[in-house]
């Protein structure tokens, strides 16, 4: 009788220990069950594909795509974004034009450039780099870009297509286009899934929305005046966070699995960084690896989409001026 006990208690023993080693087990891969979406990777293997089609494109008909920046004042961000995007277009071989005027420029000014190149037959995308200096008016400004060289997918009637069912815009805003193009490149999908956006400006909240919508996701917008946003979020298969809050998104935000896409690029001090500062996203980066399936680290996640997308609408605009299949 006391044997029986003995071998009942040791196989008890035994079979705890299993558990533990199963329960230890299952912690440590949740320390790091995300997989990193490698935005940077994504972005380098489809400016290779931009550049063969140019290649291809300039062999066949003799045409480069050809896009246009208009920069206005003296902005440090602004200078960097539109030298960022003249490298970028020189890597994959798109002629560059660049317009840069000084801060008290008119709106007048700006608009006769933008009728120059709207005008122009080698000018297949126009861009005005945002924010405009407060004296103008950016909705005139924006308007008067020809909608069919609008490769920043900001004109009222680009956003108006996208919003209609059945109907196709020429172009779709380059930083919610590479939010998507990030989740079909990893095979994620998105159809029949809840979906939440976190923020809503007309330059990436609304229209990710849109396009998710356009997936067949079920869509819900988180913003300032949302009153549970925490509980929203927390049902989402799928987020997008495009709110500039540095860490907003806390772990328990996030539902186990759920695929994270920061768009937030936020500065905070940090005085072991040689700038005094390290960039982190909207999403609390470190919780969320424990949680979700999938994350967009910062730097390095939807940045590099964003002029990967504004290439490729370039690259399509010319396409379709010149009926080039």
């Amino acid at each position: 009788m006391l044997g029986s006990c003995f071998m009942s208690w040791i196989f008890l023993m035994l079979l705890l220990d299993h558990f533990l080693l199963i329960s230890c087990t299952a912690a440590i891969s949740t320390e790091a069950s995300a997989m990193v979406i490698d935005g940077k990777s994504i972005a380098k293997e489809i400016r290779h594909e931009i550049t063969t089609e140019i290649s291809r494109m300039k062999d066949e008909i003799g045409v480069i795509p050809g896009l246009a920046v208009i920069l206005v004042g003296d902005r440090k961000d602004s200078a960097t974004y539109v030298r960022n995007k003249k490298k970028a277009c020189e890597s994959v071989g798109v002629k560059s034009y660049e317009v840069c005027l000084p801060e008290d420029s008119t709106e007048e000014e700006v608009l006769k450039f933008i009728s120059g190149f709207n005008d122009d037959p080698e000018v297949h995308g126009i861009l005005v780099q945002l924010p405009l200096p407060s004296h103008m008016n950016e909705q005139n400004i924006l308007n008067a870009v020809s909608i069919e060289k609008d490769v920043d997918g900001f004109h009222p009637l680009n956003i108006g297509r996208l919003a209609m069912r059945g109907r196709e815009p020429l172009f779709v805003p380059c930083t919610p286009k590479g939010c998507i193009e990030l989740l079909h490149r990893c095979d994620i999908d998105i159809k029949g899934k809840q979906a939440v956006v976190i923020g809503r400006s007309n330059i990436v909240g609304m229209p990710a929305a849109l396009l998710l919508l356009r997936e067949d996701a079920t869509v819900s917008i988180v913003h300032s005046r949302t009153k549970n946003p925490e509980e929203i979020t927390s049902q989402a298969d799928i987020i997008i966070s495009a709110v500039g809050q540095p860490n907003m998104v806390r772990g328990s935000w996030i539902k186990p699995g759920a695929v994270i896409i920061d768009v937030g690029i936020n500065p905070v001090e940090d005085a072991t960084s040689p700038r005094g500062y390290r960039l982190v996203g909207d999403v609390c980066y470190e919780e969320a690896c424990k949680i979700a399936s999938a994350v967009t680290p910062v730097p390095g996640g939807v940045g590099p989409m964003t002029i990967a997308m504004l290439l490729s609408n370039t690259l399509s605009s010319a396409k379709r001026m010149h009926n080039f299949q």
